[in-house]
């Protein structure tokens, strides 16, 4: 019986189309990301749903954002990188079907888990398209190029959602994910190059449903905590330890067994475990707030969606922007000196925001603030995943990257789902934000001022986060000589 011997790819010649077609991929996946975010507002009063239960709209999303990504690379070989790629992208673009046609919350939140399962598998192999596609020569650039995505979409999707929501339908901020999905279709079939796949790698099938329930059954208990206002009863101490044991027994395989899906022996490198450990730190504090910006100007200040997604502008725009600068910056300043600068001036943003944020807070000085907010995020993501990676070897590289990648993406969940127990409990108003639909103008107004308090405590979360943060940023190398 004859085998296949798999071919190393040749670079293609023009690598820049197929990093475009892959930018187009990708900005789906960060689009609904970001537009839901401006929608939790409209998606609580159409279902009847509460904050605790509607933020799984997007914590789901991010659970299975990263759930998905440690199979990446045996899914590659065994499927072949082009093919699960216009795989991924038809999944996707069908989740996103099914979810504008969602009928209840529940299904909703099943359609959504369907999104980000597909959608996590789009960036990493996207990653290995472009490292075969080019030529060492044009990595770099083409790897920037990739960043558009994390640009175009944040900025983007809070706007686009938030017309579709006032003019159109929520439903829509889903369904146009249709012929975005067509059209990347169309262009990968012709553009990404054609490859084979390779002799199938073991998979640590009981690590991946060790992870990904474990997580979510935490996740699950602290949301459970705040919607009954403590941790007392056996509906939140129970899945709170049965997730802490499957996570607990999800570390000891991964530090035993030959071929972990997620390789947490490379934190043991000090960069790299001092960098993973202000990783998470950071993004729950910061990805954690992102949930609160948009319904701050929908509840509080009773703007529309679309306005709401318009106001958060500047700090996508200073996030993608800085994002672009941070990583050549890093290459020149030691971690221990730079990252240092970039938490506190997004620290100095998160305070200056949270000391102003009252019902009447000028939007200006607002916008004011998040410009500091975002470059500090923007500044400190990709470098502190350099930093991170930069002392692995070349074959822990990939390990190392997957396990951040995680770290990231959980913290995302982690910090959505703390952010939204804590101001569904804070709300001053009994049957919490989905009682809000229910008042008319004058009211509201009346409840304007314990509202802004109730947002103004739940945004103390991502300053005191990324406040910690600095510690381990103290502590990395203040030479590059040492990096």
């Amino acid at each position: 019986m004859l085998t296949r011997t798999p071919t190393v790819p040749r670079p293609v010649r023009n690598p820049v189309r197929v990093a475009l077609v892959l930018v187009i991929g990708m900005i789906m996946a960060t689009l609904d990301g970001t537009i839901v975010n401006v929608a939790i507002n409209r998606l609580s009063a159409e279902f009847g749903a509460g904050l605790g239960t509607i933020q799984w709209v997007a914590t789901g999303y991010a659970l299975a954002l990263g759930a998905v990504v440690p199979a990446s690379a045996w899914l590659v070989g065994r499927v072949g990188a082009k093919r699960l790629y216009l795989m991924a992208i038809t999944a996707f673009a069908l989740g996103s079907v099914l979810a504008g046609l969602a009928w209840n919350v529940e299904s909703l939140i099943a359609f959504r888990l369907l999104q980000g399962a597909s959608g996590g598998l789009l960036m990493p192999v996207a990653m290995t398209i472009l490292l075969r596609a080019a030529g060492p020569e044009r990595l770099g650039q083409l790897m920037s190029t990739l960043g558009l995505a994390i640009l175009v979409g944040p900025l983007l999707g809070p706007v686009i959602g938030g017309y579709l929501i006032d003019e159109v339908s929520w439903r829509w901020m889903f369904l146009i994910n249709l012929p975005l999905g067509a059209l990347v279709l169309v262009l990968a079939s012709r553009v990404v190059p054609d490859d084979a796949p390779e002799p199938p790698k073991s998979l640590d099938v009981v690590g991946l449903l060790l992870m990904s329930p474990g997580l979510a059954l935490v996740i699950y208990g602290v949301t459970a905590a705040g919607e009954s206002a403590g941790f007392g009863s056996p509906a939140v101490l129970v899945p709170l330890l049965a997730g802490a044991g499957l996570i607990a027994a999800f570390v000891l395989r991964s530090l035993s067994t030959p071929v972990p899906l997620l390789d947490l022996r490379v934190l043991g490198n000090r960069t790299t475990g001092i960098s993973a450990t202000l990783l998470a730190l950071f993004a729950t504090g910061y990805f954690g707030s992102m949930l609160l910006l948009p319904l701050y100007f929908q509840v509080v200040r009773g703007e529309s969606a679309l306005l709401a997604g318009a106001l958060a502008i500047p700090f996508a725009l200073a996030s993608g922007t800085t994002m672009q600068v941070a990583g050549r910056l890093i290459d020149r300043i030691p971690p221990g000196r730079y990252l240092p600068v970039s938490i506190a001036v997004a620290l100095t943003g998160f305070v200056l925001f949270v000391v102003q944020l009252d019902a009447d807070a000028p939007y200006w000085a607002l916008g004011l603030t998040m410009l500091l907010m975002g470059a500090g995020g923007g500044g400190t993501m990709m470098p502190v995943i350099t930093t991170a990676t930069r002392p692995l070897s070349r074959e822990q590289q990939p390990a190392g990257s997957t396990v951040l990648n995680m770290i990231s993406t959980t913290a995302m969940a982690i910090g959505t789902a703390v952010s939204s127990v804590t101001l569904g409990a804070l709300l001053p108003v009994t049957g919490g934000l989905q009682a809000l639909h229910g008042l008319d103008p004058a009211q509201r107004a009346e409840f304007a001022p314990a509202l802004a308090e109730a947002f103004q405590r739940t945004y103390v979360i991502a300053p005191v986060m990324i406040a910690l943060a600095l510690i381990p940023a103290l502590l990395l190398p203040r030479r590059l000589a040492d990096t």
